[in-house]
């Protein structure tokens, strides 16, 4: 930076300065206030006589004992019964076996068989799909509008009273637009004021921002829970989380490069949290794809809706020891797939322990001494999470000086390879719950698919610059879906009810297999129309389809 003069070259030197602090402000060195992005986290933690105040309740509610040595004596209780009870049953256990790998024995989990779906089940499917009606998006929008009064979510964003006339028309053509992705000029009508360009402008600018898609998605959420067929496929108690892609095909400072599914462009990563009555119950847009698995923690503790979802499952990419150790600790159990048992640490804390056929592979020793030491501040973290104090997508900035993890991380990974080695045991030893964690990661899938189908505007890609529009339309994108699920799942019961009327046998076990993911009876496509039929704007369901019509 100097010349051959000796002076400092100015240009150069600011550079340099410039350089060091975008590193030190992504290590989270270095913070901004005021900044929602970069703001130092820690700043929000509970702390002094507030804490002091607030420990008895977080430990009450999260199950934790003031001091370590309790809760450390009963999980240690537990992962020692948990290998005893694993042994006890792998003679009897076909998918476990030992494969050597040089002198070292490796545990092989085969994948599961798939299962042959009964004729029953097929034939159902088939029949439920046939009655159907056929309906076009916009009029599914109107229709669950006036059942669910979910626009009334939607307030002014300087008037929170104010309602222009038939506003809900023109919110579900704003949700139909962003959802689809094709803009505003398709659903535009000079002849009704409810659909001049200027109006869904208007609604689109005043109305559309993540509180009011937020509080309208919990009000969808709530008439999906209380669906008998709802319930028949889940309590709500079970939740899945995964990823969804997008091309960002404009310069976006929000998009980031990944090859693999972005190509030579970049790209989003649209990351959903869906219960087991398959409604969408939280989202988060990141740049790229996703590298810290804590944004997973972020779309839980972040959700709005009546259901509270306590065993989260996800893909095997999506997990680290602290995401297990923060997971058991805020009382939730995460269930990831794993792809590759083979590779995983089995954990112990009792060297002296003879757990049979699994000695070997359960060689890696658990030092609760980096866990006591920090037990407080792992409860202040914790209960500022539980409390909302800090934000969850921003603990890595707590737990991390530069690349290397704090004693405090190092402490919640310790405590997270009990739970880890937990999870990995029954995992194994338990051939139901692989299945279910298959069944509803499977569930993510089918509603990305369907989420395709409905954003089939401008080539599937993304094309907001700013984090708050992309943000703003995936999110009303995450909203439509759910009402194409409710509606569904409306029209299925009906359905299966005139099924059951006729003398036709349903079982209750194959209603459990079937899916609201369905979209081959709804039009996206063409230049739209929004009004419904006036039996249905009274609040009776269609007629249901004569499968003879075709």
């Amino acid at each position: 930076m100097l010349r051959e003069e000796g002076a400092v070259d100015l240009r150069a030197y600011t550079f340099c300065v410039l350089e060091q602090l975008h590193t030190a402000l992504r290590r989270r060195e270095v913070f901004v206030a005021p900044s929602w992005r970069y703001a130092d986290p820690r700043a929000g933690l509970l702390a002094g006589a507030e804490w002091e105040a607030t420990r008895p309740v977080i430990c009450r509610t999260l199950g934790l004992s003031a001091s370590p040595e309790p809760t450390l004596t009963a999980l240690a209780a537990e992962l020692d019964r948990t290998y005893r009870a694993v042994v006890s049953r792998l003679p009897d256990n076909p998918a476990v076996r030992f494969e050597l790998t040089g002198d070292t024995p490796e545990l092989i989990l085969s994948p599961l068989e798939k299962l042959e779906e009964p004729a029953s089940l097929v034939e159902l499917r088939e029949r439920v799909a046939e009655l159907l009606p056929r309906v076009e998006l916009p009029e599914l929008l109107l229709e669950i509008a006036g059942r669910t009064g979910f626009t009334e979510a939607f307030t002014h964003l300087s008037e929170r009273t104010a309602r222009a006339a038939d506003l809900q028309v023109s919110l579900c053509a704003v949700l139909m637009a962003e959802a689809c992705n094709t803009g505003l000029e398709s659903l535009t009508r000079s002849d009704v004021p409810a659909l001049k360009r200027d109006r869904l402008s208007w609604v689109d600018q005043n109305y559309l921002r993540d509180e009011t898609l937020t509080a309208a998605n919990a009000t969808l959420v709530a008439a999906q829970s209380r669906l008998a067929l709802a319930n028949l496929w889940g309590g709500g108690e079970v939740a899945s989380a995964d990823g969804m892609r997008f091309v960002v095909a404009v310069r976006s400072v929000h998009a980031g490069p990944n090859p693999k599914y972005f190509g030579v462009g970049r790209g989003v990563t649209w990351y959903n949290l869906l219960s087991d009555q398959f409604s969408g119950l939280n989202d988060i847009t990141v740049p790229g794809t996703l590298r810290d698995s804590l944004i997973l923690l972020a779309v839980l503790l972040e959700q709005q809706t009546d259901l509270q979802p306590t065993q989260i499952m996800t893909d095997t990419g999506a997990y680290s020891d602290v995401v297990f150790g923060l997971f058991r600790l805020l009382g939730y159990r995460f269930s990831p797939r794993l792809a590759d048992v083979g590779g995983t640490r089995f954990w112990r804390i009792d060297q002296q322990a003879d757990y049979g056929l699994l000695n070997a592979v359960s060689a890696h020793h658990l030092s609760l001494q980096r866990i006591i030491p920090q037990w407080d501040d792992i409860l202040r973290l914790v209960g500022s999470l539980k409390l909302g104090r800090v934000p969850a997508a921003g603990i890595m900035r707590t737990l991390q000086v530069g690349e290397r993890p704090t004693r405090l991380a190092q402490a919640i990974a310790e405590f997270g390879r009990i739970d880890k080695t937990l999870h990995t045991l029954t995992y194994i030893d338990d051939e139901a719950k692989r299945r279910a964690t298959l069944t509803q990661l499977n569930r993510g899938e089918g509603r990305h698919s369907v989420a395709r189908a409905v954003f089939h505007g401008k080539r599937g890609e993304l094309r907001q610059h700013y984090r708050e529009g992309q943000e703003d339309q995936l999110g009303a994108l995450g909203l439509v879906l759910n009402m194409i699920v409710l509606w569904n799942t409306l029209y299925m019961e009906a359905a299966l009810n005139q099924l059951r009327a006729q003398g036709y046998p349903v079982s209750d076990a194959d209603v459990a297999r079937l899916s609201p993911l369905l979209h081959e009876h709804i039009n996206m496509l063409g230049r739209y129309s929004f009004s419904v039929p006036e039996a249905v704007a009274k609040g009776e369901l269609r007629p249901l389809r004569d499968p003879a019509e075709g």
